[in-house]
């Protein structure tokens, strides 16, 4: 097999006949998100920008962006292109949001004047994506009767962690974080226990073919962010703080991302 036929059977075929991800593109899509984060940690260092509480906060519309455009794509209100399923369609995003960032930066600076107008710029993209979606609402079979799952289970997912939380510090001190994924896992369990989707991740088709339920989504969330926060916080103490919290902010991108797809996915019918 050449090296173009190889890409094609990997990367390209997975994306054009929705097969989902397989061993060999996962591998890579990490690589180049490990790469990614440490490169976009040293340009905002470089810009003097803090990733704290006031980023994290005007950077939420782009994160809604992701999520927002591939369920859009998924329900036909956008075409469906190598720029609007993943992970082109995340690429796309990332770009405008560090585009919006350095045009924002250029004009006012690391000051407090960046933040809210860093978000703003965010509000008028999603708002775009908003406007396209409320003129194509004919397209759209909206799918209600998802709530009736969704909401107690994942009040039950929640409530497990918050029973974690005051048993155990580390868990405390990262809540966000398995709160997140605790709600990605629950969109996943719902989908696929209650209507019919299917799992595109390699691992987890694995536990859930396994296991024989997708109810295994949360104990892979769990053993899996419960080493890594552990890492974090206390075998990288002494690294630089800044850091630590973009991986943690990368870590709730992963999982409020997914999760929110999945769920404006289910409500709007899609499948």
């Amino acid at each position: 097999m050449g090296l173009y036929e190889f890409f094609y059977e990997y990367f390209v075929l997975p994306i054009k006949e929705n097969r989902g991800y397989n061993t060999v593109n996962t591998v890579v899509y990490a690589i180049i998100l490990g790469i990614a984060v440490l490169l976009l940690h040293r340009m905002l260092k470089r810009m003097g920008i803090k990733v704290d509480e006031r980023f994290f906060k005007a950077l939420m519309p782009y994160i809604i962006l992701g999520p927002l455009m591939r369920s859009m794509t998924d329900v036909g209100v956008l075409p469906r292109t190598y720029l609007t399923v993943s992970p082109g369609g995340y690429f796309v995003i990332a770009a405008f949001a560090i585009a919006s960032l350095y045009v924002v930066w250029r004009h006012v600076g690391p000051t407090e004047k960046l933040y809210p107008l860093y978000r703003d710029f965010g509000l008028v993209l999603v708002g775009g994506l908003l406007f396209i979606l409320l003129i194509n609402l004919e397209k759209v079979s909206f799918n209600w009767k998802v709530l009736a799952y969704f909401i107690p289970i994942l009040m039950a997912a929640e409530l497990f962690i918050w029973l974690l939380t005051r048993k155990f510090e580390l868990i405390k001190n990262n809540s966000t974080l398995f709160y997140t994924h605790f709600y990605d896992a629950t969109t996943t369990f719902v989908g696929l226990q209650f209507f019919g989707f299917w799992e595109q991740h390699v691992l987890a088709r694995l536990l859930i073919e396994t296991s024989g339920t997708p109810a295994v989504m949360y104990l892979e969330k769990f053993l899996i962010l419960l080493p890594v926060v552990w890492i974090l916080d206390r075998e990288m103490s002494d690294e630089d703080p800044d850091l630590i919290n973009f991986v943690k902010l990368t870590i709730f991108i992963l999982g409020f991302g997914p999760g929110t797809r999945n769920l404006l996915i289910m409500l709007m019918g899609g499948g």
